[in-house]
């Protein structure tokens, strides 16, 4: 059974950093990512959706430049997911919200440097402008990812994240972490 990729695949007229699409994304938080439509689902919407079922696969068939990107948000969200079970007791909704801020907006490695996860599958963006572009680009979507992140995870009201998300805290989508 193959994994499941990215829709945003087939959008024409998307901005690429390095081989990485910079798609649009429903956001209110400041940053170079372009606006998507409201009614329509966007990268961040697809990374959620998807990120369960392809977390359970170690072999992910890149089609397009929204493939990759999906991959990195894919590995943020495990890593969000791991960074909230690291604690002894669970988080609240505010101090979760609190700790995956603070993750999205730590000095992180994009495609291109020396400790990147998966520098050969990306190529590096071909200009200092671009690459502080595409930091930028990340650290506005990483931002966005956790929030919508954290409003999944205590949906139910509990005051405690969903054992049926957690469970994956610890599964390695293509065996790799972004590993901060």
């Amino acid at each position: 059974m193959p994994a499941y990729h990215s829709s945003l695949n087939e959008l024409d007229d998307v901005r690429q950093v390095g081989n990485m699409a910079v798609l649009p994304i429903k956001t209110k938080i400041r940053g170079p990512a372009p606006l998507a439509d409201p009614q329509q689902p966007d990268i961040i919407d697809e990374t959620l959706d998807l990120f369960r079922a392809n977390s359970l696969f170690r072999n992910f068939e890149i089609k397009g430049p929204a493939d990759r990107t999906l991959i990195v948000l894919i590995l943020y969200v495990s890593d969000c997911l791991a960074k909230i079970g690291s604690y002894r007791t669970p988080p609240s909704l505010i101090e979760a919200g609190k700790y995956l801020n603070t993750l999205s907006v730590e000095s992180f490695p994009i495609p291109g440097d020396a400790n990147f996860a998966l520098n050969a599958h990306y190529a590096a963006p071909s200009n200092r402008a671009d690459s502080d572009y595409l930091r930028q680009y990340l650290v506005q979507v990483r931002q966005e990812l956790a929030s919508r992140l954290v409003a999944i995870l205590y949906a139910d009201g509990t005051g405690k994240p969903s054992k049926w998300w957690m469970s994956f805290q610890k599964r390695r989508f293509m065996n790799r972490s972004l590993g901060n």
